[in-house]
């Protein structure tokens, strides 16, 4: 139960297990928080490369599926494979751009045949993650979770708007949507206790939904159109094996890796403590292996997912067991079209008000790893300048990459990679100060006053 020690008012802790009749609305109110994001990938995929309305729809139902499949191994481990924590998997966003490109050049089969053997990459790291951990520091997490927090917040802020291509871009209607969604969640969880605050953000999605529909903006027709039954169908797609295409995409399981340990790092930062060694590995090899697994059966690639670390935090639910529920929720999702068509029809400005939320308090969890962990001292500060400037740099001006390959633009127009591979070399590479504390072989997260910071 709660932690009285933890700087987050705990409600129900990792191995907590809550009735059920709160578990699944808990649950819920964590696949409502990643329902969009995750079908995002695929949509954004199947559009580029021209396939045709049922192939799509395949597409979702595989992202929907595997996500539900490797959110309930993170939960509840397979052996080694699992971190033990509270993760939601969903469609990382981070291989749209190179699938495309590999789709577009080679072929989709080429595309999925690299999201599986590539994923080799993050499996061996979190295998022999004894051999990097020292390159993972709380300053390398920090800063990665920081900058997924910073980049995101302009995202939630275009679905509150409407979307980025919607005709009514900033509409009144839309800000009032999204901002009721902001209001009732930031309201319930901090001026009730109880149900309403551990259920602020369903409550504010909900309320934001019937609102949307009140107004006429809710479009009901995907809906009727669904199926009622689906099932996964291997190498649907085909698959190929191009070695240039699976070199790119090894290459940003290395950041999908980074970034993962970053969303354990501010999942464990809940409880005011570093990740275990177990947890990071377990977590790295769960992401790995199932979008290994994934990519076999026409899904893309798998990682945690930030809005749901927000999710934790906002709330003060860590258990694991309410998101195991919800990966069994995903799982139902993606054998039954027609439910989770219910899903796709949440109006953009509904979910932006709900994100705008959960990114802040990524953002926030990042400032605390670095509060708590890092000595700001001269060095670190310039490391922290230097990622965070150059990470939010290309992603608010990624034109002054124009000049480059068109992979060299995918790879370096992404916040996260940027501010990952500044961070992880400055950081290997700048002495530290004789008196500073080694954060990579620090195994406990203590409080400030803990940390040297005579500098």
């Amino acid at each position: 139960m709660a932690d009285s020690d933890s700087s987050v008012d705990i409600v129900y802790g990792i191995d907590d297990e809550p009735p059920m009749r709160e578990s699944i609305p808990l649950g819920l109110q964590h696949i409502l928080a990643m329902i969009l994001p995750n079908i995002a990938p695929p949509l954004i995929i199947a559009g580029a490369v021209g396939l045709a309305t049922g192939q799509t729809t395949f597409l979702v139902q595989m992202a929907l599926l595997f996500a539900g499949i490797a959110t309930i191994v993170q939960a509840m481990p397979i052996g080694p494979v699992g971190a033990r924590l509270p993760i939601v998997m969903g469609t990382s966003f981070a291989f749209v751009g190179a699938i495309i490109g590999v789709a577009t050049q080679y072929s989709l089969s080429a595309a999925f045949g690299a999201c599986v053997v590539a994923a080799v990459v993050e499996i061996f790291i979190g295998w022999k993650f004894e051999w990097f951990e020292e390159y993972f520091t709380p300053l390398v997490n920090g800063l990665i979770v920081v900058i997924i927090g910073l980049y995101l917040i302009p995202v939630g802020m275009d679905y509150l708007a409407g979307g980025v291509d919607a005709s009514n871009y900033g509409a009144p209607v839309n800000l009032a949507v999204g901002g009721l969604v902001f209001v009732i969640a930031i309201g319930l969880n901090q001026l009730f206790d109880g149900y309403l605050r551990v259920l602020s953000l369903l409550i504010g999605i909900v309320a934001g939904y019937v609102a949307a529909a009140a107004l006429g903006i809710v479009d009901f027709s995907p809906i009727a159109e669904a199926a009622w039954f689906a099932y996964p169908t291997p190498l649907k797609f085909g698959i190929a094996f191009e070695p240039v295409p699976i070199l790119i995409l090894g290459v940003i399981y290395v950041t999908t890796s980074m970034e993962t340990i970053g969303h354990i790092s501010a999942i464990t930062a809940v409880e005011d403590r570093k990740p275990e060694e177990s947890e990071l590995k377990g977590g790295l090899l769960a992401d790995g292996v199932m979008s290994g697994v994934a990519g076999l059966f026409g899904a893309f690639p798998n990682t945690s997912f930030a809005q749901n670390v927000g999710v934790v935090t906002f709330t003060g639910i860590m258990s694991r067991i309410v998101v195991a529920v919800g990966g069994g929720i995903l799982v139902l999702l993606g054998f039954v079209p027609k439910v989770s068509a219910v899903f796709s029809t949440m109006p953009n400005p509904v979910l932006g008000g709900a994100t705008l939320v959960m990114f802040g308090m990524v953002l926030s969890n990042g400032f605390k790893i670095l509060n708590d962990n890092v000595n700001l001292n001269q060095r670190n500060m310039v490391i922290i300048a230097a990622s965070i400037g150059l990470g939010l740099g290309v992603a608010t001006r990624p034109e002054i990459l124009q000049q480059l390959p068109e992979q060299a633009q995918t790879f370096f127009g992404e916040a996260v990679v940027v501010t990952a591979l500044v961070s992880l070399i400055l950081d290997n590479v700048i002495p530290k100060s004789p008196d500073e504390v080694d954060e990579s072989t620090t195994t406990e997260l203590g409080p400030k006053a803990t940390v040297d910071n005579d500098d």
